[in-house]
């Protein structure tokens, strides 16, 4: 699969904290462990020229990950138009933790995507309620992370087309934590965990889901579909 993993690359160069747990950036130890499970992986940040997505990257762009906190607002929304087209023609999209807020997955949802939000290093277990979903493929009942901020409902988003994760935090709230979504041709998986000054996308489970994801997300191999004016296809008699 040819898998472009976004990153607005921030935290990293602003917080020591996030670079000594990510030292080749978030978008880096997903590629890492994506290119071990045999993908063909590329990254793309926010200060490159285009975002780093041009017409070529998003031309060649089967799946693309998402991950942003602090510069939502710096992307480009003509870049966010043409990635929002190529999920229409068939490209994934995996958007992941602080994503919810980014341009791309507002402009696909139609709505606020707002939440409740805590850091207190609390436990979070990531309950499986879909088991015969191929992105929980491999992974036991729950996933339990030790410390993650706590994202909590009400999440203002469309319902899911289907809910494959809901996560129960030590503080006592929830949240729809894997939720996938048809728009056009494409398939798109938001997924919660991934706070940047926890080790989260070291974990093997976190790590297997977001494989999963990938392969879940893979666009069809069929002809694009045709819109617009269309002739018939068996001769119309007039009565």
């Amino acid at each position: 699969m040819n898998v472009t993993v976004w990153n607005e690359n921030r935290h990293e160069q602003k917080n020591p904290e996030v670079r000594s747990i990510y030292p080749d950036g978030i978008h880096g130890t997903i590629a890492g462990f994506l290119e071990e499970m045999g993908h063909r992986v590329q990254t793309a940040t926010l200060d490159e020229p285009e975002h780093g997505l041009t017409d070529d990257v998003l031309r060649n762009t089967e799946v693309m990950i998402w991950w942003g906190h602090l510069a939502h607002e710096e992307v480009d929304s003509v870049i966010v138009e043409k990635v929002k087209n190529r999920v229409l023609d068939g490209m994934g999209l995996i958007v992941l933790h602080s994503g919810h807020f980014s341009k791309i997955f507002k402009s696909l949802m139609g709505t606020g995507c707002d939440l409740k939000w805590r850091e207190a290093d609390e436990k979070e277990r990531l309950w499986v309620v879909e088991p015969s979903h191929p992105i929980v493929d491999g992974i036991a009942e729950y996933i339990e992370l030790e410390k993650e901020e706590m994202y909590g409902e009400h999440f203002d988003i469309p319902a899911p087309d289907e809910l494959v994760f809901m996560s129960w935090f030590e503080g006592g709230e929830v949240f729809r934590s894997g939720c996938t979504y048809k728009r056009g041709s494409g398939k798109v998986f938001y997924f919660r965990p991934g706070h940047e000054t926890y080790p989260t996308y070291h974990n093997k489970d976190i790590q297997k889901v977001i494989g999963n994801a990938v392969l879940w997300a893979a666009p069809a191999d069929r002809e694009k579909p045709v819109y617009g004016n269309a002739q018939p296809l068996e001769k119309i008699t007039v009565k």
